[in-house]
């Protein structure tokens, strides 16, 4: 391999995608500022809305996150009142997650915001590029991805 190769800091397709995320993310929180949610407290909420009550394990397995990781990002929605934590009433230790009216009402205005940072996102890079992005993120992102790199042995020449 060529050392202008490795030198490139491109070259790293998590450091790429890490760098594009925290990006995106920059721009979104902006557009969603007036709301005052970030992008990944909307997304946060939104994914209790579409789970029916999740369990803090199906709610972290959808956003692809750690529990601990998870964990922190509801504080601070746990704390303005946007959702809530209870017992699940078959499995004790398990704990629900679930949108307070509150929450609901933040979720609902979020979303005219979000459509201005998704209308503004595909303006500038395509609608269709934008279509094919979300798909190719989404193999990227799924357990059927992880486990073929996880049981994926390098070939070094």
């Amino acid at each position: 391999m060529s050392s202008s190769i490795i030198k490139d800091p491109l070259v790293c397709n998590g450091a790429a995608l890490r760098k594009a995320t925290r990006r995106i993310s920059q721009l979104y929180d902006a557009v969603l500022a007036p709301c005052g949610l970030s992008v990944s407290q909307r997304s946060v909420l939104l994914h209790v809305s579409r789970g029916d009550r999740p369990t803090m394990t199906e709610l972290a397995h959808a956003m692809v996150l750690d529990r601990s990781a998870l964990a922190r990002n509801i504080q601070p929605l746990e704390r303005d009142g946007y959702l809530i934590q209870t017992r699940d009433e078959a499995d004790g230790r398990s704990r629900r997650v679930e949108l307070t009216a509150t929450g609901r009402a933040k979720l609902t205005e979020s979303n005219r915001l979000w459509r201005r940072a998704q209308e503004r996102f595909e303006a500038v890079y395509g609608a269709e590029r934008a279509a094919a992005l979300r798909t190719a993120l989404a193999e990227i992102y799924s357990d059927e991805f992880a486990e073929a790199f996880n049981s994926t042995t390098p070939q070094h020449p």
